[in-house]
C-alpha cells in the first residue's frame, strides 16, 4: 500500500486544486442525474440500435462527457493552449471515433446469422459482440501507435511491467471475501454468470464446459481494450499533451460508459477509474488495471458457476 499512497500523493501534489476537483465532481454528478433521471442511454440512445446514427449519439454523449472535463482542467490550470493543440485533437478525436464506433457496433448481429447458418447464433452473437473491439479499439490505436505517434515508447501501457503488481494482486485478494458474500445474494444470481446454456456444445458435439471456457475468454478479452483505452491511450498517451491533467477527464468519461449500469456501479467507476489512471500514470503500464478487472469479472463468473452447482 505505500506505493499507492505515494504515487496518489505524488499526483495530488501536481494535479490537485479543491476548486477544478469540486466542478469535475459537479460535472460528474450532473451528468449522472441526468442520465438515471432521463434514462438517456436506455430509453433515447439504445432506442437506434443498429441504425446509423447510434454511435453518432454515443459520439455526442462522450464528447460531452470529455471535452467540459478538459475544459475544466484548462480553465483552472490555466492552459488555454492545449485548445491550441493539433496533437491533443488529433488524439482525443481517435479516443472518441473509436470507442463510439466501438459502442455503436452491430455487424456482429448479421454476422452470428451467416455463421454456421445461424444455427448458433446466441453463442457467436456474445462471443463476437465481445471481440469486436479488436477491430473497432485495438487496430485504430495500433495503426496510430505505428504510424502517427512518434513518442511512444510502447503500445500504450502494453509492455508488461512489475511495478505495482503486487499491490495489484492485493487489491484482488481483497475483493475474493466481497464477491463470495455477493454470490449469496439472488439478485447476484440473476445477473451471473453471464454465460448461459446454448446448443453450442451440442453443434459441435464438444462438452459444455469447452464453450463455457470459450466464452468466458471472449468474455475476458473485452475488458482489454477498455483498459487500452482509457488508462493506456487516455492517459498514458495523453500525458504527452496533458501531463497529470490527463487522468481527470478520463475519469468522468468512464464514468459515462457506465450509465447503462446500476447507479452504484457508475459512481464507483469515477472512484476505481481515478485510482486505476493515477498507477497508469505512475507505472506507464495497464496490466495492473487489467489484472483487476479481469480477475474481478472471471471471479463473479467463478462464484456464480460454484453456487449454481450446489443448488
Amino acid at each position: 500500500m505505500k506505493v499507492l499512497w505515494q504515487d496518489l500523493r505524488n499526483h495530488l501534489r501536481i494535479d490537485f486544486r479543491p476548486d477544478l476537483y469540486l466542478a469535475t465532481a459537479v460535472w460528474a454528478s450532473l451528468l449522472l442525474a441526468a442520465n438515471f433521471y432521463f434514462d438517456i442511454e436506455d430509453a433515447y440512445i439504445d432506442s437506434f440500435q443498429g441504425k446509423p446514427i447510434w454511435p453518432v449519439l454515443y459520439f455526442c454523449l462522450y464528447a460531452t462527457a470529455y471535452y467540459v472535463s478538459v475544459w475544466l482542467w484548462t480553465h483552472f490550470h490555466h492552459r488555454p493552449d492545449i485548445w491550441r493543440s493539433r496533437d491533443f485533437w488529433l488524439r482525443s478525436g481517435v479516443a472518441l471515433i473509436s470507442y463510439s464506433i466501438y459502442a455503436g457496433f452491430y455487424a456482429h448481429s448479421e454476422w452470428s446469422r451467416k455463421l454456421f447458418d445461424g444455427q448458433i447464433y446466441v453463442f457467436a452473437y456474445y462471443c463476437l459482440h465481445n471481440l469486436q473491439s479488436v477491430l473497432t479499439i485495438v487496430l485504430p490505436l495500433f495503426l496510430f501507435y505505428k504510424f502517427v505517434d512518434p513518442y511512444a515508447s510502447s503500445f500504450y501501457g502494453m509492455a508488461p511491467k512489475r511495478k505495482g503488481l503486487a499491490l495489484y494482486a492485493a487489491m484482488l485478494a481483497l475483493m475474493i471475501p466481497l464477491i463470495t458474500l455477493a454470490s449469496f445474494q439472488p439478485d447476484f444470481l440473476q445477473s451471473y454468470p453471464t454465460y448461459h446454456d446454448t446448443n453450442a456444445n451440442e453443434f459441435f458435439g464438444v462438452p459444455e464446459w469447452v464453450t463455457a471456457l470459450v466464452y468466458e475468454l471472449c468474455y475476458g478479452w473485452d475488458f482489454v481494450p477498455t483498459e487500452l483505452l482509457f488508462r493506456g491511450f487516455l492517459v498514458i498517451g495523453m500525458s504527452r499533451v496533458l501531463g497529470h491533467g490527463a487522468v481527470l477527464p478520463m475519469v468522468v468519461w468512464y464514468c459515462a460508459i457506465h450509465f447503462g449500469r446500476p447507479l452504484g456501479e457508475a459512481v464507483s467507476s469515477l472512484f476505481g477509474g481515478y485510482l486505476l489512471g493515477v498507477l497508469a500514470l505512475s507505472t506507464r503500464s495497464i496490466w495492473g488495471g487489467l489484472l483487476i478487472h479481469i480477475g474481478i469479472a472471471w471471479g463473479m463468473e467463478i462464484a456464480a458457476f460454484l453456487q449454481k452447482a450446489t443448488h
